[in-house]
Formats: structure tokens, C-alpha cells, sequence
């Protein structure tokens, strides 16, 4: 049912969510008014948000899809998994390897109303919830719905998409996910789409002023600094890149300017 009919609960509906934002622009149900007024200025600001979210979400998929089938990875740990909106990870990855095992972590209310539709599971393969904030590793790492699902002494793939660009400096955000892949074993993989506004400063710039004005400010970064999440990896060609020219399928329909993408994706081995 459409969120503004759901019972709120612990939900904040009168504060715009960057979940919500998201879930909004990329057609999704699960919103309240305060998300669409929010995506609604955001979008005046920036009309290209949308090919810009979509995008992103391309770029997750093909992710998803390619450690699957060309990197053999059967594990997965979503951190802040969003609002479920098909195909979510472990659909991508059950598609391509029934026997797949997906965790998805998040701290947001709606989510875990909503994580029956992140728990559905081939018979092979397994999903969990894990309700936790990124900022807290070891509360992930440690969580019962994690370690049951996933064994720690196989390869993981780490999953960080859109969310890093919500953690300010002094969250570490750099240090956060290092802790995050620390346990992971060799072969393990680290999938991120990281915040920038090097192609439309001007642009993106507004609406990061936009999420500011509603709570949520923003930290997004330079190619140099999107670098960092990846010291000590192996870069999968083609490297670090705008989310739209990685590993492209060819499936879009809309053409999509440098200029519309404010999201560096890349995905890398941990040796």
C-alpha cells in the first residue's frame, strides 16, 4: 500500500527523507508529502535528478549482475539498502546464482516496515535484515541476521550505494568503510556510487543546498577524494567513472550527458 495509508509508527512523515526522495523520483509509492514537495524543488533545481537517480540505480544493477556472473561472488552486504524497489539485490544476484546470499543494513523505520519485500529468497539462497546505522561497523559486523546469513571466510561483496554523500567529515566516512571491509576476507569485493559535483557544480550545488535546508546536508566529493574508498584495492576496469560509463549494457533509452550524472561508481577486489 502507498506509504501515506501505512500505519507511521516510529515514521517521522512530516520530515522529508533521502530515502523517500529517492524512492519519489524513481516513481516509488513509499513516500509521504513531505518527500514529494522536497523531490518536486529538488527537481526544479536540477531537472536532470531524475535521469541522474535512474542512473544510479542502472549502475547498482549492472554492478550486482557483474560480480554475480564474472566474479562468482555468492555473498552479498547491502549498507543502506533504501526502500525496496525491484529488482532489488537480491533478485539481480539470485537471477544469476540461485544459491546467492544478500544482507541489507538500514537505520530508516520505513525500511524495516517494509524489509518483508527484501526477505523474499530463492529456496537455494538467503536474504536478511540487519536494522543499524553505518556509522556503528561493529554492530553490523556483529549482528545475529549477519552472521547467520553470511560466512565471514568466504568472499563478500560489499555494496555502498548513494549513501556516502550523507556523511560529513567528521563521520569518517573513508574510515567507515575500510572497517567494514576489514574482516572481509581476499577475493571480497567493494561496490560504491559516491557523490560529486565536478560535472554540474552549479547544479548539484543547489540541490545539495535544497537537502541542507531539510536536515540532511551533504558531503559530495572529488574524483580524488571518491580515490580514497579504494586504497589498497584493485580497481575493476574501467575504474573509478561516472556511474552511466561503467560497464555499459546498452538497454538505456534516454541519452545521458556527463552533465546529467552527479555519481562516481566503481567496483574493486580486495587482494
Amino acid at each position: 500500500m502507498p506509504a501515506d495509508e501505512r500505519p507511521s509508527g516510529r515514521i517521522d512523515t512530516e520530515t522529508a527523507h533521502s530515502a523517500r526522495i529517492y524512492d519519489y523520483i524513481l516513481g516509488g509509492t513509499d513516500n509521504y508529502p513531505a518527500d514529494r514537495e522536497a523531490g518536486d524543488a529538488m527537481a526544479r533545481e536540477w531537472p536532470a535528478m531524475p535521469i541522474h537517480m535512474r542512473a544510479n540505480r542502472d549502475w547498482m544493477n549492472r554492478a550486482v549482475r557483474w560480480l554475480a556472473e564474472k566474479a562468482g561472488t555468492r555473498q552479498f552486504l547491502d549498507i543502506g539498502s533504501g526502500i525496496p524497489t525491484s529488482p532489488n539485490i537480491h533478485e539481480i544476484a539470485q537471477a544469476a546464482a540461485p544459491d546467492s546470499r544478500v544482507v541489507y543494513v538500514d537505520n530508516d523505520p520505513l525500511v524495516l516496515d517494509l524489509s518483508r519485500d527484501l526477505l523474499t529468497s530463492t529456496p537455494e539462497g538467503r536474504t536478511g535484515y540487519v536494522e543499524a546505522d553505518m556509522r556503528d561497523p561493529a554492530a553490523i559486523l556483529d549482528a545475529p541476521g549477519l552472521r547467520t546469513t553470511l560466512d565471514l571466510s568466504q568472499p563478500v561483496a560489499l555494496t555502498v550505494i548513494a549513501i556516502v554523500h550523507f556523511m560529513l567529515d567528521e563521520d569518517d566516512a573513508v574510515g567507515t568503510v575500510r572497517r567494514l571491509l576489514e574482516p572481509l576476507p581476499s577475493g571480497s569485493h567493494l561496490a560504491m556510487s559516491i557523490g560529486t559535483a565536478e560535472f554540474a557544480p552549479e547544479e548539484v550545488g543547489r540541490v545539495a543546498h535544497e537537502y541542507a535546508s531539510r536536515g540532511m546536508p551533504m558531503r559530495l566529493r572529488t574524483f580524488a577524494e571518491a580515490e580514497e574508498f579504494f586504497t589498497g584495492l584493485e580497481l575493476v576496469e574501467p575504474g573509478i567513472v561516472q556511474v552511466h560509463k561503467w560497464h555499459p549494457d546498452g538497454t538505456g533509452t534516454e541519452t545521458i550527458r556527463d552533465e546529467d550524472i552527479a555519481m562516481y561508481g566503481a567496483v574493486a577486489r580486495k587482494p
